[in-house]
């Protein structure tokens, strides 16, 4: 049982066509996506499940990177069969892969992000009810097979903040992150809240690209911040890590340890990881599809997330005590005795740590 509740969000098999639809389909998959795991020998299909991965931007995305590697993670347990669509921008091409995916690939799961794409995921995972649609989203769950996950960072994010605020020599970090919804704020919040824990005097500025993805926006954004006088950025989006690789400060990385993208720069970064909110939807493939809230399963708690392996070889190093600090509060988390407050509210663009 989580120490901390997760708070509600608004969250037969048909067979295989022929004809055109098929042949649109073999397209899309080829120009978008690809396919990993055992997918059986010498022609034959594989008799494990077949889970698809549909995501709106492109992998090299973390938010999306993350849940592609656990499903990877899940193949190479021998699991089940993993292929994927990607960067389907728009919400018409989200419903045509979705449509024609749960028609002719045959899915027992299909697994995704709904933000950009809300309507078109719930319309076809309605269509298609024996299947379990799990999709990241900032709505509920809908009946009777269409679950809904996020990426609740906030303990990692606490924990980075503490380290920003142990290194900044100015006193001033910057954070770039993807627009002023809930899903990021409550990350800059605890972020932040982590920066007062370490350094009570610091200034933390906070800007939003308005996009998941666009690098050129969050570098120039990031770059801004230095002008200002940061000296730690944080890289809720990305394309902040290459201009902290530019200005030679630290910076931390978000969703997937991004350390080797500037290995001389990079502090850590916030861990999401999906594989328990994937093995939660290999459940419903054996036991029949839910709707359900599946934020549990991201929480540190539960061994969602957490910080990447602390990396002191970075320019002007990391002093031994706050490392230890950092692994001291960590532990708290981990074992439930310290909770990591949730504040969804939107962020000031310059926050002065101490009124927080």
């Amino acid at each position: 049982m989580l120490a901390r509740p997760v708070r509600d969000r608004r969250s037969s098999r048909r067979g295989r066509a022929v004809g055109l639809l098929a042949i649109v389909t073999a397209a899309l998959l080829a120009a978008c996506g690809g396919t990993t795991g055992d997918v059986g020998s010498e022609g034959e299909d594989s008799d494990l499940p077949l889970v698809y991965g549909v995501f709106a931007t492109p992998l090299e995305e973390p938010w999306d990177g993350a849940i592609h590697a656990a499903l990877e993670s899940a193949a190479a347990d021998g699991l089940i069969e993993y292929k994927h669509v990607d960067d389907l921008s728009t919400s018409d091409a989200m419903e045509r892969a979705l449509r024609d995916i749960a028609t002719n690939e045959d899915p027992a799961a299909i697994i995704g992000d709904a933000f950009a794409a809300e309507e078109s995921v719930r319309k076809v995972a309605a269509e298609f009810p024996d299947i379990p649609f799990a999709f990241g989203s900032g709505g509920e769950p809908a009946g009777p097979n269409m679950s809904v996950f996020d990426n609740w960072l906030q303990d990692p994010a606490y924990l980075a903040g503490m380290l920003a605020g142990g290194l900044t020599t100015s006193d001033t970090i910057g954070v770039v992150g993807a627009m002023p919804i809930p899903e990021v704020n409550r990350i800059v919040n605890a972020f932040v809240l982590g920066v007062k824990e370490t350094n009570p005097d610091a200034t933390v500025k906070v800007s939003f690209i308005n996009s998941f993805f666009d690098p050129a926006a969050a570098k120039q954004a990031a770059q801004a911040h230095v002008d200002a006088g940061a000296d730690v950025l944080f890289a809720e989006r990305d394309g902040v890590i290459a201009a902290a690789e530019e200005a030679d400060i630290p910076v931390i990385g978000m969703m997937v340890d991004q350390e080797a993208e500037a290995p001389g720069h990079v502090v850590t970064s916030l861990i999401w990881d999906v594989r328990p909110t994937v093995d939660a939807v290999i459940d419903q493939i054996e036991n029949g599809p839910e709707a359900v809230n599946l934020g549990e399963y991201s929480f540190m708690a539960a061994d969602g997330s957490d910080i990447a392996e602390i990396n002191t070889d970075i320019v002007g190093g990391v002093p031994e005590d706050l490392v230890a600090q950092v692994e001291e509060k960590r532990a708290a988390i981990k074992d439930g005795s310290l909770e990591t407050p949730v504040d969804e509210s939107a962020p000031a663009k310059s926050i002065d740590v101490s009124t927080k």
